[in-house]
């Protein structure tokens, strides 16, 4: 599923959005992570953690790029 969030100023939407949609795929990795160690499967663990590595990575890179007050935001949300 994908959250919407609406950036506090509309210039930065965009940003927002691609920040929201890296931070929703690091979700999902680090669950099938969480999954895979519960398992005992270091193979799929492994292929998760590069998994949220990039995905957090490209999170970064985003949230990088905005004011904190939009980044405080997104942190506050229930996705963070």
């Amino acid at each position: 599923y994908h959250l919407i969030m609406i950036a506090l100023n509309k210039k930065h939407q965009a940003r927002v959005n691609k920040a929201v949609y890296w931070l929703t795929k690091y979700n999902t990795a680090n669950d099938m992570r969480n999954d895979a160690d519960g398992d005992g499967n270091e193979k799929m663990y492994t292929k998760y953690d590069n998994l949220c590595q990039k995905t957090f990575d490209k999170y970064e890179e985003y949230t990088s790029e905005l004011p904190v007050r939009e980044v405080k935001q997104i942190e506050k949300s229930e996705l963070y």
